[in-house]
């Protein structure tokens, strides 16, 4: 007798998904299409719950699921850029979001502390630490604490 299968609706209650998400990972490749019973049912390997556990544990750490889909398929073949690879590189994203938001938490603290209430007013002040202008206009120097913060806006 082979392995347990089981219908769409308990694998989705095992893994924590809803059954849409089972039909979605099927059609981005993320999970083999399921053997169908005589009446039409799709029916996984019982192993379909650890993989799904393994896709959403992926992405609640922030991988793509073309990242995760690749990770896998470099798992399944032995070859190609694995969890090793992915994590690296998603660990330096991590750290440099971080370092980002590090810094808007500095920036934010500091127009806190100026007390600045007119964006306007401190736009022009000397002590206003917030990047309202990402660079000096021609002919005028930037102001040390001020012009030089840079918030990246592509992060």
């Amino acid at each position: 007798m082979g392995e347990p299968e089981l219908r769409s609706g308990q694998v989705a209650d095992a893994a924590g998904v809803n059954v849409q998400t089972l039909r979605y990972y099927e059609r981005r490749g993320l999970l083999a299409a399921p053997r169908r019973s005589p009446g039409g049912h799709r029916l996984y390997p019982a192993e379909t719950v650890t993989l799904l556990r393994v896709v959403k544990a992926a992405q609640r750490l922030g991988f793509t699921l073309d990242e995760v889909a690749g990770m896998l398929r470099a798992g399944r073949r032995g070859r190609g850029v694995g969890l090793q690879e992915h994590a690296r590189r998603k660990l330096a994203e991590v750290e440099r979001r971080l370092a980002d938001l590090t810094l808007v938490r500095d920036t934010l603290r500091a127009a806190i502390s100026a007390g600045c209430d007119d964006p306007v007013e401190c736009a022009d002040s000397a002590c206003c630490p917030l990047p309202f202008a990402e660079a000096a206009p021609a002919g005028r120097a930037a102001r040390p604490g001020r012009d030089s913060v840079s918030l990246r806006s592509d992060a």
